[in-house]
C-alpha cells in the first residue's frame, strides 16, 4: 500500500451493500467496464479468495466485490435512475436479474 494511501479507511463493499455513490465512482472510474488487470485478489478473514476492484474518495478506499451482477449494473448505469436516493442509500442500486441473461453474457 502506498503511504499516501495508509490514512484511508479501507471498505469491502459486496453488490448488495453498492449505493448510488459508489456505483458512480466506479462507472467514472472504468467508463468502458474493469480489465483483468484492473482486478485486485486477495483473501478475506475466512481465508477464502475475493476480487474486486478498487475506487477512492477523499477518506476511504473501497474494495468492491467483481460479480456479473456488478458488470451488467455498470453496463446499464444512468445516474437519472438514482436522483431520488441519497448517495449513500444502499437499497438504491437493484439486482439486475430482471435483464434476460443473454444480455448479461454478451461479450
Amino acid at each position: 500500500m502506498n503511504r499516501k494511501d495508509q490514512h484511508l479507511k479501507r471498505v469491502i463493499v459486496d453488490f448488495k451493500k453498492l449505493t448510488p455513490e459508489i456505483l458512480a465512482l466506479l462507472v467514472e472510474k472504468y467508463p468502458d467496464g474493469y480489465d483483468d488487470d484492473q482486478i485486485i485478489s486477495f483473501k478475506n478473514a475466512k481465508n477464502e479468495l475475493v476480487e474486486a476492484v478498487e475506487v477512492t474518495t477523499e477518506d476511504t478506499k473501497y474494495l468492491v466485490k467483481v460479480s456479473t451482477k456488478l458488470a451488467v449494473t455498470m453496463e446499464n448505469y444512468d445516474e437519472d435512475d438514482y436522483e431520488d436516493f441519497d448517495d449513500d442509500d444502499p437499497e438504491a442500486v437493484q439486482d439486475p436479474e430482471e435483464f434476460p441473461e443473454e444480455d448479461a453474457d454478451e461479450d
